[in-house]
């Protein structure tokens, strides 16, 4: 049986949970689905949503929200906030390592090829220090639970973290429909992210920046899966939401225009992937960056958040090697584990991975939202078959995992509430200290016995409870 967040064997509370519980056990199941209503209500009038790509009803869509939600103790948090600090210095001391010395490759803790042939690494970054030594600025660490006290992370997302406007909507959505729960329990607050997101931005502004930083951020349009997100983080942060035309490079700076002519830009707070960020250094085709703002930042005249290159930390085949990569840099055994991977790129590996397709999550090492994976289980003997033939052709493109039992949180339906799998990103900031908002996105598998958990593939999302001790 899978391990239940809110309830013993016999049915009572775990202790984060005995406040909520009590109340909950008061409240008439039709009131509830009232304010479930009234809650999406909300976010469709608000218009949180988010695009669904390469399917039959791809388009625009309301994220689904649960309005049950999760709850962890304070000294649960402290655990998982030691283990996401401790790995977020070593993925940065990593960064800076493998564009530089690339000691950890001279010690042999990780193949010269993994880095080199790897298509996240950008060798126009060899050399490269970005201002204050800080390569992935804002990190989301997906962390999914098995136990009382078992943890593990699953994956790493240090190039452009989404889903954090959604976690601050889901509270500011509850605090409006329960304010009396808030009265109830002590939770730790998220709603400061915003203003953290720019002090901590602020801080790490180029060199010659002179006065208070200007900060922008840089979204690929209206078209992108999470506009809602660029639009929504640069509101509430006060800076402006800039495309790719709206900027130019000019006198050694990328400049915004604005009504009173072009201002220079000192933090780019970017959600343009590294090869659209510049057309005269990656893709000659891409509308959505600035010509020449590599040659501005080499030049150490912006910032970029997060630096380019920051994707070969959270390559999944790299992923395989965190817990080398942690106990390098810091001197220590990781907090938090790994889950076990496979290396399909090793041959043996490889064999035993297609011998046991039925009991494997398989992931795509570039993939993300849920896309390109297998989850043997769940899928059918002519899916599995056809995944083998993948496998076969592109056996680099792979990493394959077993298939945890991912801890349940009740969800509200028709008749009460019924457990479903969920995991967490923690979002974490990094300037000249490491912050980590307490709580994170909450993505539930709506349907039964689902693990995917991701939006785009039927998942929704609850706020997130870390209670004060």
């Amino acid at each position: 049986m899978p391990f239940d967040e809110m309830l013993t064997a016999d049915d009572s509370p775990r202790k984060p949970y005995e406040g909520y519980f009590r109340w909950h056990s008061e409240q008439k199941a039709s009131d509830l689905i009232k304010k479930s209503r009234d809650a999406e209500n909300v976010f469709r009038k608000t218009g949180i949503t988010f695009a669904v790509y390469g399917k039959e009803n791809a388009g625009e869509r309301l994220i689904p929200f649960d309005v049950i939600p999760r709850i962890i103790a304070g000294s649960e948090w402290r655990k998982l906030a030691q283990g996401i600090e401790q790995r977020v210095v070593a993925l940065n001391a990593f960064l800076d390592d493998i564009y530089h010395k690339q000691e950890i490759i001279k010690a042999g803790r990780i193949p010269r090829e993994l880095i080199e042939k790897n298509d996240a690494f950008l060798p126009e970054m060899i050399g490269m220090r970005p201002p204050g030594g800080v390569y992935t600025h804002v990190i989301g660490t997906d962390i999914v639970r098995t136990g009382e006290n078992q943890f593990y992370v699953l994956e790493d997302n240090a190039r452009t973290p989404s889903g954090v406007s959604y976690m601050l909507e889901n509270r500011e959505t509850m605090m409006q429909m329960f304010p009396e729960l808030f009265h109830l329990n002590r939770v730790r607050p998220v709603e400061n992210y915003p203003k953290l997101l720019r002090q901590s931005l602020s801080a790490l502004a180029p060199p010659g920046c002179d006065g208070k930083p200007r900060i922008a951020v840089l979204t690929p349009g209206i078209f992108n899966s999470a506009f809602y997100e660029h639009a929504f983080l640069a509101d509430q942060m006060g800076v402006e939401l800039v495309e790719g035309s709206d900027l130019k490079v000019m006198d050694g700076k990328v400049k915004m225009r604005t009504t009173k002519g072009y201002e220079a830009i000192d933090v780019l707070y970017r959600r343009v992937d590294d090869d659209f960020l510049d057309p005269l250094t990656f893709r000659p085709d891409s509308a959505l960056g600035v010509p020449g703002i590599m040659d501005v930042y080499r030049a150490g005249n912006i910032t970029i958040a997060n630096a380019p290159g920051t994707g070969i930390a959270d390559d999944k085949a790299i992923y395989s090697y965190m817990p080398e990569i942690v106990q390098f840099y810091t001197g220590r055994k990781p907090i938090l584990e790994n889950v076990p991977t496979y290396r399909c790129s090793e041959p043996d590996t490889l064999q035993y991975v297609l011998d046991n397709l039925a009991e494997l999550v398989v992931k795509e090492v570039h993939g993300s939202g849920g896309y390109g994976m297998l989850v043997g289980p769940a899928a059918s003997k002519r899916e599995r078959t056809e995944f083998a033939a993948k496998l076969k052709s592109r056996p680099g493109n792979y990493i394959a995992q077993p298939t945890l039992s991912l801890s349940t949180v009740p969800i509200l339906v028709k008749k009460g509430i019924a457990p479903r799998h969920v995991d967490l990103r923690p979002f974490v900031l990094v300037s000249n200290k490491v912050q980590i908002i307490p709580g994170g996105l909450t993505r539930v598998a709506l349907k039964e016995g689902s693990l995917v958990v991701n939006s785009s593939q039927g998942g929704g999302t609850k706020d997130t409870w870390v209670l004060e001790d």
